[in-house]
């Protein structure tokens, strides 16, 4: 029996997927694991791998295609079996037209046509309390994950209790549509079955829904609209330019709205005496590459003082975040360190989980895995979710001091600047130290001033005696 692939939800914000490039084509063996294709969600490209094997019947969707989250885009099934076949299971009551001329025609299973015929109601919106409705266990639980509403559904048994088949009929029954489409249709009350679809096998999509509905405004309504739309262009100066805004920079404006409105926050700025991190590093350099391989960077080194300053029983609210509509505390007893990384068409935040649990090597390793995937676009949806608390660094572009915003749902984020030489007043005497800035913006609503003091005057000891990370 084929199996579906359909566009992931990979967020809770996500809506549609952009295809980017099909890995395997129609024909090619397909086993578990393997990556089927590339899409970009809200934030980032990803791969999408295989949950199944067998061979890739159908594409669907092809590369440049925007397609609503859970919508099928896909089929992997056994060799040799047909779209056809595909076809007649999902919806067994229609024949599936041939792919030519010249093929002979499919005729649906006996037991499929001679199922009863099912009056569907003008809309496919849920109706009716579920709860009160009479219904075996299997047939709530696929009505529930068809997403229909039992009291739509005319029962077989007695007093109307509606089995599995009375679901599967009525489902079978209804027109093939998008799931975006099919409640685009629900709102604006269009009966899908007086729709013509333009997706495969006449699948109703959300733009025969949306022909629909423009269709029926007045006539004057578009040329309105139309006149709207075109005065910016006649009125735009020379040398101006309107684009639009890119998918993740949507995402990101959205996010950091919400924290800006939604948390108060504050922000404390401190001085780093980086003598001695310097001094550390440089002897840590060739055995840290030796061991892994890579370069130990001063990203990592304020990574791993981070955790262990997070660590602490008296910090637990640093490493927090606001439930339940901020009326509860979620107390973390691990650190997931966010490592914000900019790109030229915005800003992704990879995360490194259980980095409590990390030796300094290992966390080198993971930091500059999750940064190199997210550089290339791979990172995977749960490498760039579950962060407790979050690193960005400006100090590489010789920034001093900045108020970062929070990365909702955590407590607080770190801001690292610039390393700067400056007099400083050691024994008495002005010298020439190495002081970085840094800053932390806290939500006031997890954390007083008080204890955001108390934790950044632990993280700077840490730092300035950096020889207790190796202990």
């Amino acid at each position: 029996m084929a199996v579906e692939i359909i566009m992931p939800k990979l967020g809770v914000d996500m809506q549609e997927g952009e295809i980017i490039e099909w890995k395997k084509q129609e024909g090619d063996t397909v086993n578990e694991g393997d990556i089927l294709l590339e899409i970009n969600s809200d934030k980032t490209n990803m791969e999408i791998e295989a949950e199944d094997a067998g061979v890739l019947l159908k594409i669907l969707r092809h590369e440049g295609d925007l397609v609503p989250v859970t919508e099928v885009i896909g089929y992997i099934g056994a060799e040799g079996e047909s779209v056809d076949t595909i076809a007649s299971s999902e919806k067994a009551t229609e024949i599936p037209a041939p792919h030519s001329a010249d093929a002979a025609p499919t005729v649906a299973p006996k037991e499929a046509v001679e199922r009863p015929a099912v009056e569907v109601p003008a809309t496919a919106a849920p109706q009716g309390d579920d709860a009160h409705v009479r219904a075996t266990p299997a047939a709530r639980k696929a009505a529930r994950e068809m997403g229909l509403s039992l009291g739509q559904v005319p029962g077989s048994g007695p007093k109307g209790r509606v089995h599995l088949g009375d679901v599967e009929n009525f489902k079978n029954a209804q027109p093939k549509a998008s799931p975006l489409a099919r409640k685009m249709a629900a709102d604006a009350g269009i009966d899908l079955a007086s729709v013509k679809g333009s997706g495969f096998r006449g699948k109703v999509m959300k733009e025969d829904i949306l022909a629909l509905t423009e269709a029926s405004k007045p006539a004057q309504a578009p040329a309105a609209k139309s006149a709207v739309a075109e005065k910016p262009k006649a009125d735009l100066p020379e040398g101006v330019e309107i684009i639009k805004m890119s998918a993740m920079r949507k995402a990101i404006s959205k996010g950091m709205t919400n924290s800006y409105l939604t948390a108060p926050s504050f922000t404390l700025n401190y001085d780093i005496d980086m003598t001695e991190m310097m001094v550390l590093r440089k002897k840590l350099i060739d055995p840290i590459m030796e061991k892994t391989g890579l370069k130990v960077s001063f990203t990592d080194l304020i990574g791993m003082a981070v955790v262990k300053t997070l660590m602490k029983p008296e910090h637990r609210y640093m490493n927090a975040s606001l439930i339940n509509d901020a009326q509860e505390i979620e107390l973390h007893k691990f650190v997931n360190i966010g490592i914000a990384v900019g790109l030229d068409d915005g800003l992704i935040v990879p995360v490194v989980h259980n980095a409590d649990k990390m030796t300094l090597a290992e966390f080198v390793v993971a930091s500059k895995d999750v940064i190199k995937k997210t550089q290339a676009g791979k990172l995977k949806a749960a490498e760039m979710s579950g962060s407790t608390f979050l690193i960005t660094n400006l100090g590489m572009f010789g920034t001093k001091t900045f108020n970062p915003i929070i990365n909702q749902p955590n407590s607080a984020i770190l801001g690292v600047g610039a390393t700067i030489p400056t007099p400083t007043v050691v024994d008495g005497e002005i010298v020439a130290r190495p002081i970085m800035a840094m800053c932390l913006t806290i939500d006031h609503r997890i954390v007083d001033g008080m204890n955001g003091a108390k934790f950044m005057v632990d993280l700077k000891n840490l730092m300035e005696n950096p020889f207790r990370l190796l202990i």
